[in-house]
C-alpha cells in the first residue's frame, strides 16, 4: 500500500479522487491501492524551553541563553492533532512507501518532515511537486515522482529558518521582557519581525522630525503649453516676486525641441509580494487577506502554486499557454487578439534561470466559477488581467522635451503620448486612483509643434508650495521594503536581484505585519501603517544593530537560500545565530535598564477595528473543526454545512432553519461558538417563536431560545 499525506483534508480530496481511493475512513481515504491523509498544517513544532528542564519555565534572566543541545520536536498540543497524527502513525507503520503530498514549498516541506520524524519512519519516501491542484496537474506530478533526497536542502533550510528564529524569538524576547518589560508585558523580538518594526520607526520619526517649509516656483505660459524654470526653487517670496518682474521684461525663446519615440515594457507577472501590493494599492487588502483569497483560489484550482518569489515562467510551460487562454472565457475580448497569431515567446516572460521550485502566479485551465466571493473575484481579475498583458505588444509612446529661456532664466517642460497602446489596452476600461490620474496629467500635456528660435510673448506667474515629509509606509510599500531589505527600487530589474536578501519570504510577510499589529507595535491610520509609542520605545532600546538591520537580516535570508541551494551548511548559520545571541545576552544582562511605557488603549480600539475584518474574510468551512467528532472538518454543500465524515458522524447544519435563511457568519457562530446573536424572521417555529437566538444543544441539535 502506498501512504500519500497532503497538508489539508481538501487538498487530499483533490489526491484521493485523481488516485481512485474514494472509500471514505476515519482520518484518510482508501483504494486502488492507496490511503490518502492529511495533516492541518503543523502537526508538529519545535519544543518550547521547559520541555528541556523545569527550570525554563519561569522566565529569569540569568538563566539565559537557552541554547538546547539538540533541538527536538513535539505534537501541538491539541486533541484533534493527536488524533490525527495517531492515524498517520499508524498508517505509516503499514504501508510500504510514502508519498510526500505537501504543499511544494519550504514551509510545506518542513511541515511533513517533522511529522514523518515524529512517526519514525523508515519507509521509502518519494516527493509530488506540482504548481496547481488540477486533475491534470495531479496526474502528471504523479507520473513523474521525485525522491525525496532532492529535496533535503529544501528541509534544511525550513529547518534551520525554525531554529534560528527560536534561538532568537525565545531569547531576545525574555532577555528585554524581564530587562525593560517592567512586568508589565511581553516585549516580543523576532529575526524578521524587529527589523520590519525598525524600519516602521524610522520613517516615523523622519515624519515627526520633517519641517514644513514654503517655497515659491517660477512659471510662465507660452503657447498655452506650462513651462517650469530650471532653476532652485525660491526660499522667499521676495526673490520669487523679483523674478517675475525679471521675466514680464523679456520674451520667451524656444532653445531645443526634441520628439523621441519610446516604449513602455509589459508589466511583470505577479509573484506573491507583487499581488499583495497590487491588491493593496487597488483594493486595500492587507497582505495576510490577499494571501488567503489567492490560497482559496489555488485549492479551488483556479490558479497556479502562490507562494512564489518569481515573475517569470518556465520554458515547458510554452505549450500550454494558448489552452489557458482559450479557456478564460470571461476575458475573450482580451484573449481574441492574442489568439490571431503565435504566442510570443519572450525571454522578460519565459526564463528557466529565473525559475527555481515554482513559476509566477497565473490562471490554470480551470476558469473561475459564479461562487467566489467578491474578494476572490477581484485577485482573480488582477492576475488574469496581468497574465494576459503580458503577451500583448508594448506600449509604444511618444516622449517631447521642450528647453526654452526668458532673458537668462532656463524653463524646460515635457509631454507624453501614448502611439500605440500595446498591453495598455487591456487596462483601458479600468478607472484610475487619484495618483495615476495626477501622473497622467503632468506627463500627457499636449504639446504642439515648435521651431527651435522661435520667441513670443508668454504669461508669468509664481507658484507657491510646501515640502511634503517622508510618506507613511502602507502595507504596499511595506512589503516592497521588506523584499529588498529598506532599498527604495522601482526598477523591476533590479528588484529581481535584490530579491534573495530581502526580509522575510513571501509566504510569512503578510504574517509578520499582522504580528506587528497583535503586539500594538504599529496601528492603522487609513492605509497608512503608524508605529506606536511603545513599539518606538522597543526599538530605541534595542542598541545592537544586527537585531533592527533590515540589510543584516537580508544577509542571513541570503544564507537560508544558500543552504537550500546546498552552498551553505545548515550547521554554520545555527552556531553563527548562538554566538549571536550570546554575545547580545551578555551585553543586555550588563547594560543600564529601563522600562518601557505600554500605550495600550489607542492601540486596542485600532485593533477592534481590525479584528471582525480579518475574521468575516478569513474564515472557511473547510478549515473548520466539526465541533462534535472533533476530528474532521466541515464541508459546504447546496442546502447544509456537515461533517466531512457525515456516514459516520451524522453532524449536519442546514442553511435554513425554522424558516429562516441562515448567513454564512451566523452559521459559523453556532458551530463555532455554540450559538448565533438574536436573529428575528423565523416562520416555522412549532412553538410559533419568530426571534431569539440559535444554540446547539449537548446532542448538536439547533434549539431557539
Amino acid at each position: 500500500m502506498k501512504l500519500c499525506i497532503a497538508e489539508k483534508p481538501s487538498v487530499a480530496r483533490d489526491i484521493a479522487k485523481v488516485l481512485g481511493a474514494t472509500t471514505p475512513k476515519q482520518g484518510y481515504m482508501e483504494g486502488n491501492g492507496y490511503c490518502v491523509t492529511w495533516t492541518f498544517g503543523h502537526l508538529c513544532t519545535l519544543k518550547e524551553p521547559h520541555d528541556y528542564g523545569p527550570q525554563y519555565k519561569s522566565w529569569n534572566l540569568f538563566l539565559l541563553p537557552i541554547i538546547p543541545h539538540n533541538f527536538g520536536i513535539k505534537l501541538i498540543p491539541n486533541k484533534g492533532v493527536e488524533n490525527q497524527f495517531k492515524v498517520i502513525e499508524r498508517l505509516v507503520a503499514e504501508c510500504d512507501e510514502v508519498i510526500n503530498c505537501g504543499d511544494a514549498g519550504q514551509e510545506g516541506e518542513l511541515i511533513q518532515r517533522w511529522v514523518l520524524q515524529k512517526a519514525k519512519c523508515n519507509k521509502p519516501i518519494q516527493r509530488l511537486w506540482i504548481s496547481s491542484l488540477t486533475e491534470e496537474a495531479i496526474k502528471e506530478g504523479f507520473a513523474s515522482l521525485k525522491p525525496a533526497e532532492d529535496y533535503k536542502n529544501l528541509y534544511l533550510a525550513g529547518n534551520a529558518r525554525a531554529i534560528g528564529d527560536w534561538l532568537l524569538g525565545i531569547n531576545a524576547t525574555r532577555l528585554f521582557t524581564k530587562k525593560f518589560g517592567g512586568n508589565k508585558a511581553v516585549l516580543s523580538i523576532g529575526r524578521v519581525q524587529t527589523p520590519t518594526l525598525a524600519m516602521l520607526v524610522q520613517r516615523q520619526k523622519e515624519i515627526d522630525a520633517f519641517t514644513v517649509e514654503e517655497y515659491w516656483e517660477l512659471k510662465t505660459k507660452y503657447r498655452d503649453v506650462i513651462f517650469n524654470a530650471a532653476i532652485d526653487r525660491l526660499k522667499t517670496l521676495e526673490r520669487a516676486e523679483k523674478g517675475l518682474e525679471y521675466l514680464k521684461e523679456n520674451p520667451f525663446e524656444i532653445v531645443s525641441f526634441e520628439i523621441k519615440e519610446g516604449k513602455e515594457k509589459n508589466p511583470r507577472l505577479f509573484d506573491l509580494t507583487g499581488l499583495q501590493v497590487e491588491a493593496n494599492r487597488k483594493y486595500g487588502y492587507s497582505a495576510e487577506n490577499t494571501l488567503n483569497y489567492i490560497q482559496s483560489l489555488y485549492e479551488k484550482k483556479h490558479v497556479t502554486y502562490p507562494r512564489v518569489d518569481t515573475t517569470y515562467l518556465s520554458e515547458s510551460l510554452y505549450p500550454k499557454i494558448e489552452g489557458i487562454l482559450r479557456k478564460m472565457y470571461f476575458y475573450q475580448e482580451l484573449v481574441a487578439p492574442l489568439l490571431e497569431a503565435p504566442i510570443p515567446k519572450s525571454k522578460a516572460v519565459f526564463d528557466d534561470t529565473k525559475v527555481t521550485d515554482h513559476h509566477a502566479i497565473i490562471p490554470t485551465e480551470v476558469p473561475p466559477s459564479q461562487n467566489l466571493s467578491r474578494e476572490e473575484k477581484l485577485v482573480y481579475d488582477l492576475i488574469a488581467k496581468r497574465f494576459i498583458s503580458v503577451f500583448y505588444p508594448e506600449c509604444k509612446i511618444s516622449n517631447t522635451l521642450v528647453e526654452g529661456k526668458v532673458g537668462t532664466i532656463p524653463f524646460k517642460t515635457s509631454g507624453k503620448q501614448i502611439l500605440e497602446p500595446g498591453w495598455r489596452a487591456v487596462y483601458a476600461k479600468e478607472p484610475k486612483d487619484e495618483s495615476e490620474k495626477d501622473k497622467d496629467k503632468e506627463e500627457e500635456q499636449t504639446i504642439p509643434e515648435f521651431t527651435v528660435g522661435e520667441t513670443g510673448p508668454h504669461d508669468p506667474m509664481i507658484h507657491q508650495g510646501k515640502t511634503s515629509p517622508p510618506k507613511p509606509y502602507t502595507e504596499a510599500t511595506l512589503l516592497r521594503a521588506m523584499e529588498t531589505a529598506g532599498k527604495q527600487v522601482e526598477d523591476e530589474e533590479l528588484r529581481e536581484l535584490l530579491k534573495n536578501n530581502g526580509i522575510g519570504r513571501p509566504s510569512t510577510r503578510a504574517n509578520i505585519i499582522e504580528t506587528l499589529f497583535k503586539r500594538k507595535y504599529i496601528e492603522k491610520e487609513r492605509k497608512n501603517l503608524i508605529a506606536t509609542q511603545t513599539g518606538i520605545q522597543l526599538i530605541d532600546t534595542i542598541e545592537d544593530e544586527l537585531l533592527k538591520s533590515p540589510e543584516l537580516t537580508g544577509e542571513w535570508e541570503l544564507k537560508l537560500r544558500k543552504i537550500e541551494k546546498g552552498e551553505y551548511e545548515a550547521n554554520h548559520f545555527k552556531e553563527e545565530l548562538i554566538q549571536m545571541v550570546t554575545e547580545l545576552t551578555e551585553k543586555v544582562v550588563y547594560g543600564k535598564g529601563k522600562v518601557i511605557n505600554l500605550e495600550e488603549e489607542k492601540t486596542v480600539k485600532e485593533k477592534k477595528k481590525r479584528e471582525p475584518v480579518v475574521k468575516k474574510e478569513l474564515q472557511s468551512w473547510e478549515e473548520t473543526k466539526c465541533p462534535k467528532c472533533k476530528e474532521h472538518h466541515l464541508m459546504k454543500g447546496k442546502t447544509a454545512v456537515g461533517c466531512s465524515d457525515f456516514k459516520n458522524c451524522g453532524f449536519k447544519v442546514s442553511f435554513e432553519i425554522f424558516g429562516k435563511k441562515i448567513s454564512d457568519k451566523q452559521l459559523m457562530d453556532l458551530v463555532i461558538k455554540g450559538k448565533t446573536s438574536k436573529l428575528k424572521g423565523f416562520t416555522t417555529h412549532p412553538e410559533s417563536r419568530a426571534e431569539g437566538v440559535l444554540s446547539m444543544d449537548e446532542h448538536f441539535q439547533i434549539v431557539l431560545n
